[in-house]
C-alpha cells in the first residue's frame, strides 16, 4: 500500500506509526497551523464494500468521533480529537500527538517495574476509566501498547478506543439488520465475555489487571499458566516482592467471571488505597513487638521475701516462691531476646550492601542509563509489618551511589544499556528525532557520529570537507527528509564482556530489521544478524556508549 504524502490537503505525512486490519496510523505535520504541530492520523477502512453498509458506517463514524471529541476535551489523559474527514472512501481521525513511551516500550527498555510505579500507574488510570464508563462506553482494548507515559509530566494517557474500530467492522445481515463482523480487543488481554462480543465495564478492569501483571512480571498473558482446578492465573512467583494487598487486588481484577471482579473502578481504587491489614503478613522478627506477657510489671526489684522456711501457713510455700521466681526470670529472658533481635535487625538494615544472590537484578553496579530510572526490586525484607513503620528511616538511599570496586561496570549493566540503545534508535532516527534519548546514552565518538558531529557544520563544509562528512546521523536524516523504521530488534546473545574499571567492552550478536524512507518513499529494507563491539564508559553515575562497530 502506497503511503499518502498529504491528507485532506493539509496534513503532511511524516512516517508510518503502525498498521493493522483496519488501516494505518501516521505521524503527520499540520501545515495549516503556525507551529506546524505534529498529530496522529488514524486511517480506517470499512470491512464491507457496499453502499448500504458504507452509509451506515459513515453515520456511526460521525457519532463515535463526537464521543471521542467530548472525551478528549474533558480530560488531559485522553488525546484530543482535532478533526475527522473522509477521503477516497477511507475514514480519518486526526488526534493529539502524545510524546512519550508506551508501557510496552518502558518494560522493554528498563525491565519490570517496581510495585510503587505500578500502583501509581493504576491509580492514575482508574479515574480515566471511571469517566469513560460514565459516558456508557467500554474502552475494549486496554493493554500496555495503548497506555503512553507522557514525557512532559509522566502521567499515563489512554489511547486507541475500540468503538470506532467496531464501527468499521459493521456488516449487514440478509434481513437488513446491522451486525459486527470482528471482535474488538487483543487476545490475552480481553476476557471471555468480550471475546464473544459482550463486553461490560469490568472487562476493562480485567484488561487493566493483566496490564499491571505484565508490568510486574514482564510476562504476556499467554506466557502465564493457569490453575487447572480454579482457572486462576499463576503469576505471583514471577513477582515475589509484590505486597499481599496489591497481589490480592490484581487477582480479583482478573477473575474469569465478571461477577467475581470489581464491579466498577471505584471499588478497585478503594481496595488499592486501603491499608494492608497485619493479618495478611506472616509473623517476622523484624521490628515486630515482642510477645505480651500477662501483665508483667516494669523491670524492678521483686518485693522482699521472708527467709525460707520448711512451710508456713501465713507465708508462701516453696512451690509458690518457685513460680514467682520463674515468672520474673521468664520476663527478663523474653526482654533480652527481644533486644537481641532488635539489634540484629538494625545491623542488617544498615549493613545490607548487595551481595551475590538469586535475585537477577540485585547488583551493586550503577544504573545503566538515566533514560528512565531503572527500578530495582527490594532486596531487604526485614520490615514486613507495614502499619508499624520504623521510628528512624533506614539509609537505603545510599545504596544507589557508585561503589568503589575493581569493576564499576557490570555485565548486566552493560547488556542493559545496549538494549536501551536499540530501543532509543526507534525514536531518534525518525521524526521528531528525539536526540535527548541519545544524549542520555551516548558519549564521545558515538555521540558525535549520531547526534552532533561538529558544533559548526557550516564551518566544517567551508573548510573543504564533504558536506555529508560533517553531518551526524540525525542531521543527515533531517537534511534528506529521511527516517528509519524498525521491525525486529533483538540482542541475541553476549559473546564476551571485558571490564576495565570505569570502562568496559561488550561484544554481542544483534538481529535488526530496518527500513529506510526518503521523501515518504521506501528505499530499502534489511534484516541482518551481526556481531558488534560496544565500548562503554562510566560517567557521572551512568553507563554510556562511547563507540561501537561491527566485527
Amino acid at each position: 500500500m502506497i503511503t499518502p504524502t498529504l491528507l485532506n490537503n493539509r496534513y503532511k505525512v511524516v512516517r508510518v506509526l503502525g498498521s493493522g486490519g483496519f488501516g494505518e496510523t501516521f505521524l503527520a505535520e499540520d501545515t495549516q497551523m503556525p507551529s506546524g504541530r505534529f498529530c496522529v492520523i488514524k486511517q480506517l477502512k470499512p470491512v464491507a464494500n457496499n453502499p448500504q453498509v458504507y452509509q451506515l458506517v459513515q453515520e456511526r463514524f460521525q457519532r463515535e468521533a463526537a464521543i471521542l471529541e467530548e472525551l478528549g476535551d474533558s480530560t488531559d489523559q485522553i488525546p484530543r480529537l482535532y478533526a475527522y474527514f473522509l477521503e477516497n472512501g477511507l475514514f480519518y481521525l486526526v488526534q493529539e500527538y502524545i510524546e512519550g513511551q508506551t508501557l510496552t516500550q518502558k518494560v522493554q527498555q528498563q525491565g519490570v517495574l517496581s510495585e510503587g510505579e505500578v500502583r501509581e500507574i493504576i491509580i492514575n488510570i482508574l479515574p480515566i476509566l471511571n469517566f469513560v464508563h460514565s459516558q456508557h462506553m467500554v474502552h475494549r482494548d486496554i493493554k500496555p501498547d495503548n497506555i503512553i507515559l507522557r514525557l512532559s509530566d509522566g502521567k499515563p494517557v489512554l489511547i486507541d478506543f475500540g468503538a470506532v474500530k467496531e464501527t468499521m467492522g459493521t456488516l449487514m445481515t440478509p434481513s437488513g439488520n446491522s451486525t459486527q463482523s470482528i471482535v474488538i480487543g487483543t487476545p490475552g488481554f480481553m476476557p471471555m465475555e468480550q471475546s464473544v462480543g459482550r463486553p461490560v465495564f469490568s472487562s476493562d478492569i480485567y484488561s487493566l489487571g493483566l496490564t499491571a501483571i505484565y508490568l510486574l512480571t514482564g510476562k504476556m498473558p499467554q506466557e502465564l499458566a493457569t490453575d487447572p482446578a480454579t482457572g486462576e492465573l499463576r503469576w505471583r512467583h514471577y513477582a515475589v516482592n509484590v505486597s499481599a494487598n496489591l497481589a490480592a487486588v490484581l487477582d480479583k481484577a482478573v477473575q474469569q467471571s465478571p461477577c467475581d471482579r470489581y464491579h466498577n473502578t471505584g471499588e478497585m481504587l478503594n481496595a488499592l488505597q486501603s491499608p494492608v491489614t497485619p493479618t495478611s503478613t506472616p509473623p517476622s522478627a523484624g521490628y515486630q513487638q515482642p510477645p505480651t506477657v500477662p501483665s508483667p510489671p516494669p523491670p524492678s526489684p521483686p518485693p522482699p521475701s521472708p527467709p525460707p522456711t520448711p512451710s508456713s501457713h501465713n507465708g508462701l510455700g516453696s512451690w509458690q516462691q518457685a513460680v514467682i521466681i520463674g515468672s520474673v526470670i521468664g520476663v527478663f529472658l523474653v526482654g533480652g531476646l527481644w533486644m537481641m533481635d532488635m539489634m540484629q535487625n538494625s545491623r542488617q538494615l544498615v549493613d545490607s550492601n548487595p551481595s551475590p544472590s538469586p535475585t537477577p537484578t540485585a547488583s551493586p553496579s550503577p544504573p545503566a542509563s538515566d533514560l528512565q530510572p531503572i527500578p530495582t526490586p527490594t532486596k531487604t525484607v526485614f520490615v514486613p509489618i507495614r502499619p508499624q513503620p520504623s521510628p528512624t528511616p533506614s539509609p537505603r538511599v545510599t545504596f544507589s551511589q557508585p561503589q568503589s570496586s575493581s569493576s564499576v561496570i557490570s555485565r548486566s549493566g552493560a547488556t542493559r544499556v545496549v538494549r536501551q540503545w536499540l530501543v532509543a534508535k526507534k525514536e531518534m532516527f525518525s521524526p521528531p528525532y528525539r536526540t535527548t534519548l541519545g544524549e542520555q546514552l551516548l558519549t564521545g565518538k558515538a555521540y558525535r557520529d549520531n547526534i552532533s558531529k561538529t558544533p559548526d557544520p557550516e564551518g566544517c563544509i567551508a573548510s573543504g570537507v564533504p558536506e555529508d562528512d560533517c553531518l551526524s546521523s540525525v542531521d543527515w536524516l533531517r537534511k534528506y527528509n529521511a527516517y528509519y523504521t524498525y521491525g525486529v530488534q533483538s540482542l541475541d546473545r553476549v559473546i564476551r564482556f571485558i571490564p576495565r574499571n570505569n570502562r568496559a567492552e561488550i561484544e554481542v550478536v544483534v538481529t535488526e530489521e530496518l527500513t529506510l524512507y526518503r521523501n515518504g518513499q521506501r528505499r530499502k529494507t534489511s534484516l541482518n544478524t551481526n556481531s558488534y563491539r560496544y565500548s562503554l564508559r562510566y560517567i557521572n553515575g551512568q553507563i554510556k556508549i562511547s563507540d561501537y562497530k561491527k566485527i
